[in-house]
């Protein structure tokens, strides 16, 4: 049975890919900030071990690599926040929320990684979701933007570094979520995906043997690895 950490699993796309995960025979740790939420979002699901908490806390980051117990066959760093809503140009930008974004969504993956470097398994794959903000100049998203070129950056040296493991930048792709929502205050969202239609690309990267890198996750070649 392969084993995970999914990290913002109450809702979105950390929800669709643990549900995901879970129906094909994976025992996940999975975390969010609110314990309510995530505790009713895994409610029911095979494998799932739900705890509560924040990724910029390094005590929390510690009991999620404990309770997977390793070896680790997958880390996936979905957790992230977008920053003040609506999103505020650079120029304007709190360098105080700058922070708090970068925090997140650059500094925990990284020392969620480096926490679970020792457990990981041989071909281990680390997946951090990633957006086209970072690398297309969309205005007005300057803070999250950049924090995702960061972290896309932080994900090619890590894979450089450690050759044995498979290490990737996924951009889902526009999504019907809570963080796209916020991002677009009092807009009608309706015609974007709902998460689960990029899911089986994340699916094939964890599963497959595709080499490290940074990957569209639609744009991924589909082909279901049989039910462990």
């Amino acid at each position: 049975m392969p084993i995970g950490i999914v990290t913002g699993s109450s809702r979105g796309l950390g929800l669709a890919l643990t549900r995901a995960l879970a129906a094909r025979g994976w025992r996940l740790v999975v975390d969010a900030r609110g314990a309510e939420a995530l505790a009713d979002a895994v409610d029911g699901l095979p494998g799932v071990v739900a705890i509560a908490g924040d990724v910029t806390d390094p005590s929390h980051r510690d009991a999620l690599v404990s309770a997977a117990r390793g070896p680790i066959d997958l880390l996936a760093n979905n957790a992230s926040v977008l920053g003040p809503s609506p999103q505020p140009a650079l120029a304007d930008y709190p360098l105080d929320e700058l922070r708090a974004v970068y925090e997140t969504n650059v500094l925990a993956p990284l020392a969620l990684v480096q926490a679970a470097l020792p457990h990981l398994a041989a071909g281990a794959a680390v997946l951090d979701i990633t957006s086209d903000a970072s690398v297309e100049p969309y205005e007005g998203w300057g803070g999250y933007g950049s924090s995702k070129a960061a972290l896309d950056q932080l994900t090619a040296i890590l894979a450089a570094e450690h050759p044995g493991l498979r290490v990737y930048a996924v951009d889902p792709g526009d999504m019907r979520t809570q963080l796209h929502q916020d991002a677009f205050p009092g807009e009608d969202i309706g015609d974007r995906p709902l998460p689960e239609v990029s899911v089986p690309g994340l699916v094939a990267l964890i599963e497959g043997d595709q080499p490290s890198g940074r990957y569209e996750a639609r744009a991924v070649a589909w082909t279901p690895a049989p039910v462990r």
